[in-house]
């Protein structure tokens, strides 16, 4: 996901993995954690489409050291740098002087230019998706000593139906109100809402056999929870209408199961779709000076700005 702030020329140079640098402004590139960065190139294309005469590379990672012989780096004498590896901790700029010669045609005199290129590297992560889900019962009475009964039983059978991807119901919350309809008159309903959360206990061990891309698989463990409670709702309406001689005190009400998309960032991570927008639905690490020390999907600004690094969870 390196997308400098004018689209980039063409499209194989995506393909290729690189990213080119520009003199004019810094160029915002994102690498998801535990994977290599695409090649960072030392020059712009037009630079890059030219005969350059004895070019030096001197590139300088966010700690202000000297990248070469770093263990984590892959430096190419053409001058492209790729990351390998990245963390959190590796975020930041990523700085390049190129230097060359131009030589006069007429006298053969010999001048040296130098030209910096700024790269901004940030990790990033996928966010963890969870669903909020919202569904209705209508029942006899909204006294009825069965309403939370059943609303308990309810939490059992979904919990049982997704128990084995380790995604649990949580945040549970069963409401009875009274409802005027056009065609029934007064109708009592228990509005049920609850999130599918991919977090249950034993999770971690299920992300240890593929510790890079946990959140991937997480995601879509969590979307195939979604898609068995929507089947569970989906069956109660056919069995209404074919299978019960007379319709249960508590029942589902048609078409009333509706899910919305919950993303939560891991700790030390947040969206911002301003200053990241060609990342925004990424969890993109939090910059010095912020934090953040939960799910949620924002980092928090310090008060006391403390902070140096990137990806903090604490002030």
């Amino acid at each position: 996901r390196a997308v400098p702030k004018e689209e980039q020329h063409s499209v194989d140079l995506i393909e290729k993995n690189y990213v080119y640098g520009n003199i004019k402004h810094e160029v915002n590139v994102y690498v998801k954690v535990f994977t290599n960065s695409p090649f960072l190139v030392c020059m712009d294309l037009a630079r890059s489409h030219e005969e350059v005469i004895d070019p030096k590379y001197l590139w300088i990672g966010p700690d202000g050291k000297n990248l070469e012989g770093q263990m984590y780096v892959n430096l190419r004498k053409t001058g492209k740098l790729m990351v390998m590896g990245f963390k959190e901790s590796m975020s930041g700029a990523y700085t390049c002087t190129l230097s060359h010669k131009i030589i006069e045609t007429t006298t053969q005199e010999e001048r040296e230019m130098f030209e910096a290129y700024k790269f901004m590297v940030y990790a990033y992560r996928e966010a963890d998706h969870a669903y909020q889900v919202f569904v209705r019962f209508t029942t006899k009475e909204c006294e009825l000593a069965a309403n939370s009964q059943f609303f308990e039983e309810l939490k059992k059978i979904l919990n049982n139906i997704i128990s084995d991807l380790t995604c649990h119901i949580i945040e549970s919350s069963c409401k009875c109100h009274s409802v005027k309809t056009p065609k029934q008159g007064l109708l009592h309903e228990l509005f049920v809402s609850f999130q599918v959360n991919p977090f249950a206990p034993g999770w971690e061990e299920a992300c240890h056999q593929v510790p890079y891309d946990c959140e991937d698989v997480t995601n879509i463990r969590v979307q195939e929870a979604r898609d068995r409670i929507g089947e569970f709702f989906s069956k109660q309406t056919y069995a209404l209408k074919h299978e019960f001689q007379t319709v249960p005190t508590i029942h589902y009400v048609d078409n009333s199961f509706s899910v919305t998309h919950i993303d939560s960032c891991r700790p030390g991570f947040g969206k911002n779709d301003i200053t990241h927008k060609n990342c925004a639905s990424c969890c993109v690490v939090c910059d010095p000076g912020t934090y953040s020390p939960d799910n949620d999907v924002t980092c928090q600004i310090c008060a006391r700005p403390q902070v140096k690094q990137y990806g903090a969870r604490s002030c």
